[in-house]
């Protein structure tokens, strides 16, 4: 008896947002980010605050770099 063993995978039809054009698909993220800023539910960071979490990143990032004995 032989092994027929079937190797082609079934394709799988794109569904919802995937399916989308890309245009339409920004059309609703930008919706909803407008919605959100609506809300007050979005977060915009100021100046300060960007600049803080860059020095965060930046230290962080030179620890791990440095080698450990």
């Amino acid at each position: 008896m032989e092994d027929q063993t079937n190797d082609v995978k079934p394709t799988r039809s794109r569904r919802g947002f995937a399916a989308m054009d890309r245009q339409r698909q920004r059309e609703i993220a930008s919706m909803g980010g407008r919605s959100a800023h609506a809300s007050g539910h979005a977060h915009e960071f100021t100046s300060e605050e960007a600049r803080a979490a860059g020095k965060k990143r930046h230290r962080r990032a030179g620890e791990s770099d440095s080698p450990k004995a």
